[in-house]
This record gives structure tokens, C-alpha cells and sequence, in this order.
């Protein structure tokens, strides 16, 4: 069965870094676009950044410049790099599996985290941005 599991989140100071890791299983991995949400207590899931399955990265203007999503397909992990943290960042973190390979702007749903695009979720990890 798909599996999604993410790590390394955890309290940071502002200004500090965190590289998220989220280990695929369960389908094949290369082929398919992964992406990073954020909910943060109270608000929206935010989406935070795509990678598709060419490698092509988009991202949330909220984190241009400080995030960079990666993916080594052959350990069937994505990951993010979040540089330059600050205490707005501070969320649960979640990979998901689109239900495509590509979803580059113009595409429907993109930039947006919706139910439509994604059928895999993980559970999440927790990055806390605080002195």
C-alpha cells in the first residue's frame, strides 16, 4: 500500500534550518509529482511547493527564496529545505502524492491544495519557528 512519512521538523529559532524528508513506498515514485502543504493551528492548508516528475520545482511566494524542494527518486524520497525560517513558517508540514506527473502553472489545481489533485497524504511533521 502507498505509504508517505515525513521527518525532521522540530523547533528552530528564527533565521535557522530545517530539511524536511518525506520517504515514498508503494507506487512508482518517479513518476509522479510530489508536494509539500503546511497547516498552520487555526488557518487553511497552505500548499508550499510542487516537484514534478521531471524535476521542475514551483513554489508559494511565502517561501520563494528561503525553500527548495528536491526528490532523489532513487531513495523514493522528496525533500525541503527550508532556509531562513521564520515564525510564520510554523505548521505541520505534510508530502502528498498528486494524481499526476506535472501540474506546471496554468494547470488546474496548481498552487492549490485541494482533495482534487491529491489521492496520498502523510501525516505530517511539526516545525516549530521560535527564540
Amino acid at each position: 500500500q502507498v505509504q508517505l512519512v515525513e521527518s525532521g521538523g522540530g523547533l528552530v529559532q528564527p533565521g535557522g534550518s530545517l530539511r524536511l524528508s518525506c520517504a515514498a513506498s508503494g507506487f512508482t515514485f518517479s513518476s509522479y509529482l510530489m508536494s509539500w502543504v503546511r497547516q498552520a493551528p487555526g488557518k487553511a492548508l497552505e500548499w508550499v511547493s510542487d516537484i514534478n516528475s521531471g524535476g521542475a520545482a514551483y513554489y508559494a511566494d511565502s517561501v520563494k527564496g528561503r525553500f527548495t524542494i528536491s526528490r532523489d527518486n532513487a531513495k523514493n524520497t522528496v525533500y525541503l529545505q527550508m532556509n531562513s525560517l521564520k515564525p510564520e513558517d510554523t505548521a505541520r508540514y505534510s508530502c502528498s502524492k498528486d494524481l499526476r506527473g506535472d501540474r506546471g502553472p496554468g494547470s488546474p489545481y496548481y498552487s492549490r491544495p485541494s482533495l482534487e489533485r491529491y489521492d496520498y497524504w502523510g501525516q505530517g511533521t511539526q516545525v516549530t519557528v521560535s527564540s
